[in-house]
């Protein structure tokens, strides 16, 4: 009996090492998962496509490339968000978004949406399979464009497509993974060690593009005596075995990498797109080397860009530097560095109050008590300040987020396809009340696959980062708070253990019970609503804007609100006097 075309893209995902597809099955798609079914992929039935999308964002960042799936019109739909998550963060991802019988395209059939219009902003390769001719040179390339470009490639399947009978094609059928070597030319790296070499005060600032090079980044500091921040998402694989770290920068760093990127004479920039262009310093020279060539100088005034593998770039610069002998720099800002390190851990020694968890001894908590090499994933907002700030990286951890499309609700998603991924591995979901809350759902998949993933959450009854972004911007806070469910029962609900933490002395040895559980497990934290997490850098507007909201909190009757703000952060304030 002939192969149909869903068993033939089904075969061609095997052949590409694919383990599983998330999806919810409808009618366009039914053939596809019945082809599945035949095969070694598994179909992880996920409650919505969106946790589906990020949870093969999740894979593909861990694993080099996964698979998620969309029915007709709304199902594809539903997927957009991780769609956008995978595409922005650079990592390669299939989507086969399935759609309305062919002959019905372009009537405002049921259903019927234009694949190649929705995914246009978030892919690198974006088609439609209308004949038996098309499917492998269609699929073959799309997942080249995936793996190659890293980023997302669309397959739009109409589900009559689907059963046709399959066609072999006269193109390869082959997926090609290639791993070029790609370093600046003698002549850049001559200009470049030149640059160094007359440099006294070098500052190094490393993103994930750096990842696979933090023993040559390392070498590199020793050798300039040059201090060494990271992006958040940089943190994991730079931070580890790296005596000249200095923290990272950005909205949820802290001000010691500002101090040093700001401090230096040259700035070289590692593997990094850093988004914030306040964060970036104006007066001295910039240096900025990265594998694409088109992210050079959208966030900084370069003196020099270059384009290269970070870990092949800095072996072939070593041997034209002069080794520098003045350490007074690099000490300077090592010093500094302690003393934020000894001021993040006041945060620590004040665990807070009943019903008032400080998030920062929470997390604390949490770093001391989890698995060298577990898997942490970290909502949107708070929770990623939390993150960013206290869990330490140790070069067999990882930590994934929303972190460049910003989106709500990805930890527990992202945490499914990281167990998946991951089966050995302890996962641990650092999630927000409103984000849990936005794709509740999902919590029904990490039963039905028996998944030991720990959802710790951070229950602050309010859109915390949004709350923060209200007030300093002069406005009281609005619509911000959350009236919560038991997230404890929801658990037992769901099939697994919960447990409610109100007060900071059960903290830790709820973590433990958590973490040593052999299953999934919730942890629902009341943390304190009032707690705030400012930036490194602080504007005079933004601390005017904080004085408003005060007032007007006052003024509007909350005082409660606004002196427990106030005494929750004071250690904040202080460091802005």
């Amino acid at each position: 009996m002939a192969k149909n075309i869903a068993e033939q893209i089904v075969e061609m995902l095997e052949n590409a090492n694919v383990k599983r597809i998330y999806a919810v099955t409808g009618d366009s798609l039914n053939h596809l998962n019945i082809a599945v079914k035949k095969s070694s992929i598994e179909w992880i039935h996920v409650r919505h496509e969106e946790a589906g999308a990020y949870a093969a964002a999740a894979e593909a960042e861990l694993d080099g490339f996964a698979v998620c799936a969309g029915s007709c019109g709304p199902g594809h739909v539903h997927l957009i968000n991780g769609v956008y998550e995978a595409h922005r963060s650079h990592v390669p991802m299939l989507v086969i978004a399935s759609t309305i019988p062919s002959e019905e395209m372009g009537m405002d059939y049921f259903q019927e949406t234009n694949t190649i219009k929705l995914f246009d902003d978030c892919s690198y390769y974006n088609q439609m399979i209308t004949r038996p001719e098309q499917v492998q040179r269609t699929v073959q390339t799309a997942i080249q464009h995936a793996i190659s470009k890293k980023g997302v490639a669309v397959i739009g399947l109409p589900g009559d497509v689907s059963e046709l009978d399959a066609e072999e094609a006269v193109t390869s059928n082959k997926i090609f993974k290639t791993n070029p070597i790609i370093r600046p030319s003698d002549e850049e790296l001559g200009q470049l060690a030149g640059l160094i070499n007359e440099s006294k005060k070098v500052t190094i600032y490393c993103g994930i593009g750096a990842e696979n090079a933090n023993a040559e980044v390392v070498e590199l500091s020793k050798y300039l005596k040059a201090p060494v921040g990271y992006s958040f998402r940089g943190k994991m694989a730079i931070q580890p075995n790296n005596p000249n770290e200095v923290g990272l920068t950005g909205l949820l760093g802290l001000p010691s990498a500002y101090h040093a990127m700001h401090e230096a004479d040259l700035l070289i920039m590692l593997g990094t797109d850093f988004p914030y262009e306040k964060f970036m310093p104006v007066k001295n020279k910039i240096v900025q080397i990265d594998e694409s060539p088109e992210r050079l100088g959208r966030r900084a005034k370069l003196e020099l860009g270059l384009a290269g593998d970070i870990k092949e770039t800095i072996k072939a610069l070593l041997p034209l530097l002069k080794e520098k002998t003045d350490t007074n720099f690099l000490k300077q800002q090592l010093e500094f560095y302690e003393k934020v390190k000894e001021n993040q851990l006041t945060y620590v020694k004040d665990p807070g109050t009943e019903n008032g968890i400080q998030p920062e001894f929470v997390t604390h908590t949490l770093d001391k008590l989890a698995a060298k090499d577990a898997v942490f994933t970290v909502d949107t907002g708070m929770c990623c300040v939390w993150g960013a700030r206290y869990i330490t990286g140790t070069g067999a951890r990882k930590m994934l987020g929303s972190f460049n499309h910003g989106s709500m609700a990805n930890a527990m998603p992202m945490a499914i396809g990281a167990s998946l991924a991951y089966p050995g591995r302890q996962v641990i979901a650092m999630c927000g009340d409103g984000g849990l809350s936005m794709l509740l759902g999902d919590m029904a998949t990490i039963f039905q696959y028996k998944l030991p993933v720990k959802l710790i959450v951070f229950n602050n009854r309010s859109l915390g980062m949004v709350k923060l972004e209200m007030e300093v911007g002069g406005m009281p806070d609005n619509e911000t708070d959350m009236v919560n469910p038991d997230f404890a029962m929801v658990a037992h609900a769901m099939g697994y253990p919960g447990k409610n933490v109100h007060k900071p002395e059960e903290v830790e040895f709820a973590i433990k019970e958590c973490l040593d559980y052999n299953g999934p497990y919730l942890l629902n934290i009341f943390t304190n609503p009032n707690a705030l997490a400012l930036p490194p850098k602080i504007e005079f507007d933004q601390v005017l804007g904080m004085t408003k909201s005060m007032a007007q909190l006052m003024l509007g009757g909350k005082m409660e609100e606004a002196l427990d703000t106030v005494k929750s952060n004071f250690k904040h304030i202080k460091d802005l006097l």
